[in-house]
């Protein structure tokens, strides 16, 4: 299997797609013909989050260039992307429609904790294939429970637990204070970082203060922040929010090590609406290349990530990580899709989805993998740290796993 993905994986790069056995015998589910794949998925067209849009245009953009390369294994893709607004009843009733009208074979990249927390159920009781979730929550990784979903990013509390040894070991003296949203979403990054803290959180953590995807600005909270004392900042919020909480910490003085979390990390989205003077010092962690570091410029997978954005998604901001992202696991589905071949039922792509190992993308930092089994449904364990210079993120350190 592991060679057999990595044949594919380097098909697929240079725009092979692979023919069906002829002698192969075909069996579909839902959603699925001799001519068709349809995918479903919600994304944040509009609403609080709605930087978070260019995830889903990058993925309908990457399947439009799959269909013209000729499809997967002469399947096309057809991937319905509809608006959910960020808001859990709306997506509800979007995945609803997805799967009881459009009789999708899978939900494929649904964004957002909230969003698909109202759902999750739902779809498991269907027995719908719900993959490679736009949100890290540490809830999608739960097979005995939940069997028919898989997340796609780093969980949140493996990435905050990165966060709390960086700063024991870096700062152990650190009064820390911590922004969140007020959802699974946030408080997984809090439960994240006091884990990793173990017996010192108590000590170390001087203000949480959280705010609601609602909320019209932070800029509140930030005062209130830093009235606490505290030297250092971990800032767990979308893009919208992100950006007012570095711009007004900047504003009023205060000059904390901050952390952001990676889904706010975004320099297009996120640091240049902030200011790129105000984001300067910045640290997060990452596990895709950014885009604006030059040291990819010669790099193979990201020049096809450009040449793909030069031609199907032209005028788009190139420094967004969004479109990344949307690439990778546009990247990562199609690979699992033509892993399938002529079995194009439910429960052969839960089979194929369970069955990476080692699997890299054109836009991965080098050494962070892709891997799941029956009972591990965490596609990524590995981040490396990185530094803001105000112009880009500056990579440091190892590839740091989870303890």
């Amino acid at each position: 299997m592991v060679h057999a993905y990595r044949a594919l994986a380097a098909a697929l790069a240079v725009g092979i797609v692979l023919a069906p056995s002829a002698h192969a015998q075909k069996r579909y589910g839902p959603g699925a013909s001799d001519t068709e794949i349809k995918l479903g998925q919600t994304m944040p067209y509009s609403g609080p989050a709605s930087a978070y849009g260019a995830i889903g245009k990058a993925e309908l953009a990457y399947f439009k260039m799959v269909n013209e390369r000729g499809g997967i294994n002469g399947r096309k893709v057809n991937l319905i992307s509809l608006d959910d607004a960020y808001a859990p009843h709306r997506a509800f009733e979007q995945v609803r429609r997805l799967v009881e009208e459009d009789d999708v074979l899978a939900l494929f990249q649904t964004l957002g904790t909230p969003t698909n927390t109202a759902f999750h159920k739902y779809v498991n009781v269907k027995k719908v294939p719900h993959l490679f979730l736009a949100t890290g929550a540490t809830k999608w990784g739960d097979p005995k429970n939940y069997p028919w979903t898989i997340g796609f990013q780093p969980a949140y509390q493996v990435e905050a637990g990165i966060y709390a040894r960086y700063i024991l070991k870096n700062k152990p003296d650190a009064k820390i204070a911590v922004l969140y949203q007020n959802d699974d979403y946030g408080k997984d990054y809090v439960k994240g970082l006091r884990d990793g803290l173990g017996d010192k959180a108590r000590r170390m953590i001087v203000a949480e203060v959280s705010y609601e995807v609602t909320d019209a600005t932070v800029d509140s909270q930030i005062v209130t922040l830093n009235s606490s004392g505290a030297d250092t900042f971990f800032n767990v919020t979308t893009p919208k929010f992100a950006a007012q909480a570095i711009r007004k910490a900047h504003d009023i003085g205060w000059k904390p090590l901050h952390i952001i979390n990676n889904v706010a990390s975004s320099v297009g989205a996120v640091l240049i609406p902030a200011g790129l003077d105000k984001s300067a010092g910045l640290i997060t962690a990452l596990y895709f290349k950014d885009p604006n570091d030059p040291q990819w410029s010669k790099d193979a997978g990201m020049q096809r990530w450009r040449d793909f954005m030069a031609r199907y998604m032209p005028g788009a901001d190139i420094s967004d990580f969004n479109y990344v992202y949307g690439y990778g696991a546009a990247q990562l589905m199609t690979q699992v899709l033509a892993a399938c071949g002529d079995d194009l039922t439910r429960e052969n792509l839960m089979k194929q989805a369970l069955s990476l190992r080692d699997m890299t993308l054109d836009v991965t930092l080098p050494g962070v993998k892709f891997s799941t089994g029956p009972k591990d449904y965490y596609l990524i364990e590995q981040l490396q740290m990185a530094r803001f210079d105000g112009k880009r993120w500056v990579l440091f350190g190892e590839v740091i796993g989870q303890e």
